[in-house]
């Protein structure tokens, strides 16, 4: 191996530490919600299990509001039964065929 190839090799090998780094910061708790804090919950819809971004888009038209809207109306209980089992400290509402589910503001106990 020459020199060139090793730095390739450790520049491609970077930028995946780097990728990876900005995907998990994406599901930090901080006081804006964010997609990435839910995106990845499992739901078991259709006889398995399945990310919630599979199932859903996820919007945040509001600094503290998650709107979680279903492709397929028929998973927006099996998608609220998951929320509420994660471990995220949000509580969905279901209104329709969309669960909305407001973060309380950053610095309150949960």
């Amino acid at each position: 191996m020459n020199r060139d190839d090793i730095l390739l090799e450790a520049e491609m090998s970077m930028e995946k530490s780097v990728d990876y780094m900005v995907h998990e910061f994406a599901a930090v708790r901080t006081g804006k919600a964010s997609p990435g804090l839910v995106e990845n919950v499992d739901v078991h819809a259709y006889g398995s299990t399945m990310k919630l971004k599979q199932l859903a888009l996820i919007t945040t038209p509001e600094t503290r509001l998650l709107v979680v809207q279903p492709f397929d109306a028929g998973t927006v209980q099996d998608i609220e039964r998951s929320l509420k089992e994660s471990k995220i400290g949000i509580t969905p509402a279901v209104d329709g065929s969309a669960c909305a589910c407001a973060r309380e503001p950053a610095g309150r106990a949960r």
